[in-house]
């Protein structure tokens, strides 16, 4: 709030008329005068002195600060403050209030409140005018931005790549204070919570997130919801990137969801790749070394026509910071309306440079990416490596405190999971029982707002996927059989005819 000295109005001006007061020169910022409504400022304040009801609707829209004029700010934060105190609003209460506080002529004195008055007949137009004050504030904002932006840039001392976080953080602000919500009857808020009820009552999964795919998994989790960080975090080995991929592709494919990955071990073609061989479901190792056979090739050309209706974009960009990465994902946001980021993975993304540790930077880069989730209203999951400590163990599943050498990871989280592979460590067992071979639990060792516990899928390593276990592949529709004698059209297959395949 302003107080007098802010003002920079003298008592000789303040006691001018309100038009000679309205005319003082504006501030120049860069030879140029801000953007500005001073007169229709006046008939905010105006309308709120005749009909104190009015400050309920304009305070919706802007505060003190939105104004231009400096006495301006210091009224309008006057009358605030006595509506929070429940006190009355006119002329009168608010010229006696301005004065106890030694500011009514630093404001223009009781003359100027009455010429405030004599602005307006009725409170009729105070949105519309709220809202023009609130764009002027707006575009000053901006101004004041890029000035200051400007500034640093021809400085040469911050980082160009944190100039441009910050830029894009001030505009998002800027952005979020424009989109205030006001108070919902009640009656409309039942509606949406029973059409909601009713769409997941007549769903067959009762599924309220974002689902993955995993029939048991989304059963426990409800998907992954929005704003959420879900945290995947494994020995290495166990699958964490076939795992993401896995639930990536489902998502995109079966549910209509847009995906972004942060691929910063493996190449985007590398991905690809896999994603071709699960969809295709052929063996990984026989198609990188050149032996697939007809209908298997057939297979693969069907699968990249299934894939690249996908709506999913990769960017494995090496040695992101976690700055880039909401950056970017801001961008694609807006482009492209993402449904889910994978950031594949944490251990990988460079935090900020002044961590006095890795444990400090890999905190950093959690509350980073818990912020981002908020932020664009997005689930994000985040793949961690856990250390060689789970190994010295036996048993050899991974426990929540394994992370909690890893910074603030898991109070970050609002989802913790753990994949353990028996068969890889030699166990004999499987939690809940069945087979051990192929066997992968997932461990949700935290859920924020669930229940926790194991569910069991099945790893196919020659897919390099994860699927349901037990499923039944009966409904498949029949891939085509193959001829050998004829030439593959990947048009046949919903591949475009211009460009290469994919892979």
């Amino acid at each position: 709030m302003s107080d007098s000295k802010q003002a920079g109005v003298g008592k000789k001006t303040a006691r001018g008329s309100l038009s000679s007061f309205a005319k003082d020169l504006p501030d120049v910022v860069n030879g140029r005068i801000p953007p500005q409504a001073p007169e229709v400022e006046q008939a905010v304040l105006g309308a709120i002195l005749i009909d104190p009801d009015a400050f309920f609707k304009a305070v919706d829209l802007i505060n003190d600060d939105c104004f231009y004029r400096p006495a301006h700010k210091i009224i309008m934060a006057t009358i605030t403050q006595m509506v929070e105190r429940n006190e009355a609003i006119d002329l009168v209460t608010v010229s006696e209030e301005l004065r106890r506080r030694d500011q009514l002529e630093a404001v223009g004195g009781a003359a100027y409140l009455a010429g405030l008055t004599a602005q307006v007949s009725s409170s009729a137009n105070i949105e519309y005018h709220s809202r023009i004050v609130l764009e002027k504030y707006i575009l000053r904002r901006i101004i004041g931005i890029g000035s200051e932006l400007s500034t640093n840039a021809f400085e040469e001392e911050d980082d160009a790549f944190d100039l441009l976080d910050k830029a894009e953080q001030e505009l998002f602000k800027i952005s979020a204070e424009r989109l205030r919500k006001s108070a919902v009857p009640i009656n409309d808020l039942l509606h949406k919570a029973i059409n909601r009820l009713q769409q997941i009552q007549e769903s067959s999964d009762g599924i309220s997130g974002i689902p993955t795919g995993f029939v048991e998994m989304d059963r426990m989790t409800g998907g992954f919801q929005k704003s959420d960080l879900i945290i995947i975090a494994a020995r290495p080995s166990m699958g964490k990137t076939a795992f993401a991929m896995s639930i990536a592709q489902n998502t995109a494919l079966k549910f209509k969801k847009a995906v972004l990955v942060f691929s910063l071990e493996m190449s985007g073609v590398s991905l690809i790749e896999r994603m071709l061989f699960s969809t295709a479901r052929v063996d990984a190792q026989r198609a990188r070394t050149g032996r697939l056979n007809d209908s298997e090739w057939i297979k693969v050309v069907k699968a990249a026509g299934e894939l690249d209706k996908a709506a999913i974009y990769i960017d494995d960009t090496p040695g992101l910071t976690v700055m880039e990465i909401r950056a970017k994902a801001r961008r694609l946001k807006y482009e492209k309306n993402i449904d889910m980021i994978v950031v594949d993975y944490l251990q990988f993304v460079h935090g900020p440079k002044n961590s006095a540790s890795r444990e400090q930077e890999i905190s950093s880069i959690s509350r980073a990416l818990k912020n981002l989730a908020k932020e664009l209203d997005v689930p994000v999951v985040a793949l961690a490596q856990l250390s060689r400590q789970v190994e010295t163990r036996s048993p050899k599943r991974p426990i929540l405190s394994d992370l909690r050498e890893s910074g603030a990871i898991e109070q970050d989280a609002d989802v913790v999971m753990f994949i353990y592979r028996p068969e890889y460590y030699g166990d004999k067992e499987v939690e809940g029982g069945g087979d051990v071979e192929g066997a992968a639990e997932i461990i949700i060792g935290k859920q924020r707002n669930g229940a926790t516990g194991t569910v069991v899928l099945q790893f196919v390593k020659q897919f390099a996927a994860f699927e349901n276990r037990f499923i039944d592949y009966g409904d498949r529709p029949p891939l085509p059989e193959a001829h050998s004698e004829a030439p593959i059209n990947p048009a046949d297959f919903g591949i475009p005819p211009e460009g290469p395949v994919p892979f």
